[in-house]
């Protein structure tokens, strides 16, 4: 096991990898190896922020124990996914691997050629390509301006990766249509559309940047094949994963709202949220789990990404990240998860249960929508509109 193996442990070389070492999982998670709790900080991460990355902000690499829990971690949470079953849950973990893997691949790109030339914990677009069968279906555009494709092998995908060459990666490529449909998607916009794209010779033009999307769908398909699986013999993992598959399932009720309270009225807000509120804006940072409370409960309400970076514009809370997570919280794929109850709130003490409220509601949004409707008339942030808060609940 290496730290590229770790790094991207959905590669062939890092499964075969796992393989070698003959690790017997069920006794790593029988013995609560660290593998086990990177595994459940992997997946919490995922559904609440989008990330597999550790929350420390740092590749734990820097040993080989460490390389060897990370790799671990990857089977393990593809374990505890299964167990969640849940289709929303898989498809958010899923592409939680893939942003993070192509995070760390945008870097990799960005390294230094000589640098990267004797790193072997990075890779080039040509090892990408390669790992998803692509290698010949993809190569730089040549009508791209001279001196755009860096070294010698120009002429090929692995040239233009960076390689021993001088030069930048080419702006632009070409993909042949096959891949092109089957890692894209129409639902990405009009700009994905085949009718609105320039096809020659059965490839596609596309940018740099639309490469690495349609190279972040391909991973984003083969971390989710296979899930969920069935453990079949192992189920003393099931067992003794089990408090750790509970609290997942605490933590991401998947309660469906058919009709939430589109008016945003602060002063309705249920206790929880304006206590987490008030705490940003005397500029204390949230926890991964608050943040990730007071978002899917503003986005339940109605506001818009932009909206929320607004009415946050005066807290601790960074625009980048709250644009990031809301948008993971409203994508296009259904998924999306609203406020945890109360009770779990309360596990993460964040839910103080003011007011005897939880005998009123057992979540955010059902508190919320009951004090709208009792409003009557209520102004909206957004626009000072006047709403009739019946009609809105």
């Amino acid at each position: 096991m290496d730290a590229l193996d770790a790094k991207y442990p959905f590669f062939g070389s890092a499964r075969e990898a796992v393989a070698e070492a003959a690790v017997s999982l069920p006794e790593l998670v029988a013995a609560d190896a660290p593998a086990v709790e990177r595994a459940r900080e992997r997946v919490e991460r995922a559904l609440l922020e989008g990330t597999v990355a550790a929350e420390s902000g740092a590749f734990p690499g820097e040993s080989a124990s460490d390389t060897q829990a990370e790799l671990l971690s990857y089977p393990i949470a593809r374990i505890l996914v299964s167990l969640l079953d849940s289709d929303p849950a898989i498809e958010k973990y899923a592409a939680a691997e893939a942003a993070t893997a192509m995070e760390r691949v945008r870097r990799d790109l960005e390294t230094d050629d000589e640098l990267r030339s004797v790193s072997s914990a990075t890779v080039g677009l040509d090892d990408l390509l390669a790992e998803f069968d692509l290698a010949d279906a993809v190569r730089p555009d040549a009508t791209a301006p001279a001196g755009v494709r860096g070294g010698p092998g120009a002429g090929t995908a692995a040239g233009a990766s960076g390689g021993t060459g001088g030069g930048r990666d080419p702006d632009h490529y070409r993909i042949d249509v096959g891949p092109y449909l089957r890692l894209t998607s129409p639902e990405w916009g009009d700009s994905w559309r085949l009718v609105n794209r320039a096809l020659a010779d059965g490839a596609v033009r596309v940018s740099r940047e639309e490469l690495l999307a349609a190279l972040e769908a391909a991973v984003e398909a083969r971390v989710a094949e296979g899930l969920p699986f069935e453990l079949g013999a192992d189920e003393e993992i099931a067992a003794a994963l089990e408090s750790r598959v509970a609290d997942l399932r605490r933590l991401l009720s998947e309660r469906t709202y058919a009709e939430p309270p589109d008016v945003v009225a602060p002063a309705l807000f249920p206790p929880c949220m304006t206590n987490l509120i008030e705490k940003a804006e005397r500029d204390a940072a949230l926890s991964a789990a608050e943040s990730f409370a007071l978002m899917s409960f503003l986005v339940g309400i109605g506001m818009t990404p932009d909206e929320v970076v607004a009415f946050c514009a005066d807290t601790s809370l960074d625009a980048e990240g709250i644009r990031y997570q809301t948008e993971f919280l409203t994508d296009d794929r259904g998924t999306q998860y609203p406020p945890p109850t109360c009770e779990t709130l309360a596990n993460y003490e964040i839910c103080h249960n003011e007011d005897d409220h939880m005998q009123v509601a057992a979540d955010p949004l059902s508190y919320y929508e009951k004090r709208v409707a009792a409003a009557g008339d209520v102004t909206d942030w957004r626009d000072g509109r006047e709403t009739d808060g019946a009609n809105e609940a």
